[in-house]
């Protein structure tokens, strides 16, 4: 059974859905138009505004208008397709997924390949008097057709300018750090946070009823909250053994139940498919709950703009300042999320997210590694540590100034 969750994380990044619903939408829409158009030649009802249209002139506008839309449409979707070749050789692979999972880009897909579904829809109901002997021609609709044909228009500027804008590196970078700020809402949190606990807590020993991966691939997700629900249920706690951007093998442990004492815990069939529907799965990471793939790419935009063939160094500067935006304020006043509680303040559910200072330093050794040779870089890496090292509670003053001596030591 394909999960709600895993199919609503495909229909976010996909070309498809969108022009589906849209066309759906276009052949209900010329449908109801044509017969509203049915009624009011019956009736003898007269619209001053709207021109009477021979069959021949009907057909000829929704023509233009279908074809005119299908070659738009397939223009843009080439225009797309180039702008993800681009995009992947220059930024890395991973981000063409941005581009995919873009709202506009999908729109407009849409918006052209409906019109020309209500074109052809249109079309198939004008008649002649040599056709059948009743001529009809659906002047309401037609004319509809031509508004929507300007729309389309507007529409076309607008993705002209969208996907110029879009294609631009700083568009992109933002993009990844609103991600990578969703992302570490996700893993930290503040101490008045009623939802988690950030309480340190002890490792958990090898132990509990396991619930095992049925396929390999990426962990995507897990349902928090569904979680935490479902063990409330059961007065149970739940280990998550596999956390979002680790991948499994079918057999490997995904989640471990314990009774609230710490005993393991008898799971029938269906609890153990419930458990495993709070788990999504995929081919791929994604950036939605996967932190350190949200900061990777960040990270990676940086690294690419360093290398020889680019030689960018105001590339990797504009991804560290958009990093801090988004590391600086977690840095200052949030702890690592050890447990998701219930209203009662009991832990349930279990997640086991990196330390900040392990996802911070992930940024410094790609700095060290790859931006040894670029000063701009160096001075930005600096930067970013001496704001860390303002912001720093005392836990973390130590650890924002290694960062800081480790990438002065790199300096002429």
């Amino acid at each position: 059974m394909v999960r709600v969750q895993a199919l609503a994380l495909r229909i976010r990044e996909s070309f498809w859905f969108l022009p589906a619903v849209f066309g759906l939408g276009a052949i209900l829409l010329a449908e109801v138009l044509v017969a509203v158009d049915r009624v009011v030649i019956d009736h003898g009802i007269q619209i001053a505004v709207l021109d009477a249209l021979s069959a021949s002139g009907g057909r000829s506008i929704l023509t233009t208008i279908g074809t005119a839309m299908l070659t738009v449409a397939g223009t843009s979707f080439s225009i797309t397709i180039s702008v993800l070749a681009t995009t992947s050789s220059t930024y890395g692979p991973r981000l063409v997924r941005n581009f995919m999972a873009d709202r506009a880009n999908q729109l407009v897909l849409a918006v052209f390949t409906s019109t020309f579904v209500y074109a052809v829809v249109v079309l198939r109901s004008v008649h002649t008097d040599v056709d059948d002997g009743t001529a009809f021609v659906p002047v309401i609709a037609v004319h509809v057709a031509v508004l929507i044909g300007l729309i389309d228009v507007a529409v076309l500027v607008f993705f002209i300018h969208h996907i110029a804008s879009s294609v631009q590196i700083t568009s992109l970078q933002k993009r990844v750090q609103v991600e990578l700020a969703a992302a570490l809402d996700e893993a930290f949190a503040t101490v008045d946070d009623d939802r988690v606990s950030t309480a340190p807590r002890s490792s958990c020993a090898a132990r509990g009823t396991t619930v095992r991966a049925e396929d390999d691939g990426y962990v995507q997700s897990v349902a928090w909250r569904r979680l935490v629900r479902w063990a409330v249920d059961q007065h149970a706690v739940v280990d998550v053994r596999a956390m979002p951007g680790q991948h499994v093998l079918p057999g490997e442990p995904v989640l471990a139940v314990l009774t609230e004492a710490g005993e393991c815990v008898d799971l029938d069939d269906r609890a153990v498919r419930a458990l495993r529907a709070c788990v999504t799965t995929g081919t791929a990471r994604t950036p939605y709950q996967d932190v350190r793939f949200a900061l990777q790419q960040l990270v990676e935009i940086a690294v690419r703009g360093l290398a020889s063939g680019t030689n960018d160094p105001y590339t990797a500067v504009g991804a560290l300042e958009l990093a801090s935006a988004a590391l600086v304020p977690a840095w200052r006043d949030r702890a690592t999320v050890t447990a998701c509680v219930d209203d009662d303040g009991v832990a349930r559910v279990l997640p086991h997210w990196p330390e900040l200072e392990d996802l911070v330093g992930t940024v410094f050794d790609g700095v060290v590694t790859y931006g040894r040779e670029h000063p701009l870089v160096l001075t930005a890496a600096i930067d970013l540590a001496e704001r860390l090292q303002d912001e720093a509670p005392p836990a973390r003053s130590a650890a924002a100034a290694r960062f800081e001596d480790r990438v002065r030591a790199l300096l002429p």
